[in-house]
């Protein structure tokens, strides 16, 4: 009787050895994204210790106070946090009803186009907004709405007789934002939904045409469902960024007289960090909204796939 064959375990080590060497020119492709991410968003990660702190540049950062959660409950008790919170909450909830679900009605309504010229054409229209500065933005707005020569304002004065602080009245500073952030980032959003609906099968509309379904009822019962992994797995991205507001821009239309709506997280701790020196209750503010940000992507993914969807992981 022959005696049973010795399995033999290949090492780890020289699997990983022969992987990197067969897929060399792969790793080399993602290694700079990898050197990105490790640079610029992992190892900056450990300054958040300093929220902890009483953080002194010339102490540096293992000799500075500890003072634990201090710096986190000074936060919370001052005037300032409801007011914050609350300009952050609308702005993002704005942002999240008006503008997040009209990349899918563009991508929808361009979808509808038969004729490939007219679609490739306005495609190029609404995408080259992306590619402007939000400085050109600002000042875009600022031509056009300032009491002293704005266009509209010059229109509004001959048709009223006054002119209208747009730029200026708390009560116009959220609908200029919404306005700004819908024109410049609409059209390059619908890539990803345009991306998905080319795979959506075309022989399910031609059955669903047999069937006498119009447009509508394709639209309803096939379009939607083939996209609605790729909109739950976006609207789960969108709420990882709920409370982020883009500083730049936020910071650009923000003014002595607008101030009080316009103050939110990302610029308050730009005037505490920055301006005013204060690190580690900066630190204590940009970690509290991270935190926030996380319990809202971990819900949502949990929540998506109690629905049955993919989710993110």
């Amino acid at each position: 009787m022959s005696e049973p064959a010795l399995i033999v375990k290949p090492n780890k080590r020289s699997a990983l050895f022969q992987s990197l060497k067969r897929d060399k020119w792969l790793y080399l492709l993602v290694a700079p994204g990898l050197l990105y991410f490790l640079l610029f968003k992992y190892l900056p990660m450990w300054g958040v210790l300093i929220a902890f702190q009483d953080y002194q540049p010339f102490l540096g950062f293992w000799h500075s106070e500890w003072v634990g959660l201090d710096n986190f409950k000074f936060f919370f008790q001052s005037p300032d946090f409801l007011r914050l919170f609350k300009n952050t909450l609308i702005l993002s909830f704005l942002n999240l009803v008006l503008v997040f679900p009209l990349p899918i009605i563009v991508a929808l309504m361009l979808n509808e186009l038969k004729n490939a010229l007219v679609k490739r054409g306005i495609q190029t229209l609404i995408y080259v907004p992306h590619f402007i500065s939000m400085v050109v933005v600002t000042s875009m707005t600022y031509v056009f709405f300032t009491t002293s020569g704005g266009y509209i304002n010059e229109i509004v004065k001959n048709v009223t007789g006054h002119t209208i602080p747009f730029l200026t009245d708390p009560q116009w500073f959220r609908p200029l934002i919404i306005i700004q952030t819908v024109w410049q980032t609409t059209g390059w959003s619908t890539i990803i939904i345009l991306a998905a609906l080319t795979g959506v099968n075309a022989e399910l509309y031609e059955a669903a045409m047999m069937d006498g379904a119009g447009r509508w009822r394709q639209l309803w019962h096939i379009t939607l469902p083939a996209i609605r992994s790729t909109i739950v797995i976006l609207l789960i991205l969108k709420l990882g960024h709920f409370l982020d507001n883009g500083f730049e821009h936020i910071y650009l239309m923000s003014n002595s007289l607008n101030r009080s709506v316009a103050d939110v997280f990302d610029t308050y701790v730009y005037y505490i960090g920055l301006t005013s020196g204060q690190f580690s209750f900066a630190t204590a503010v940009g970690l509290f909204k991270s935190i926030i940000s996380i319990i809202l992507v971990l819900g949502a993914n949990k929540l998506a796939k109690k629905f049955g969807e993919e989710g993110l992981y």
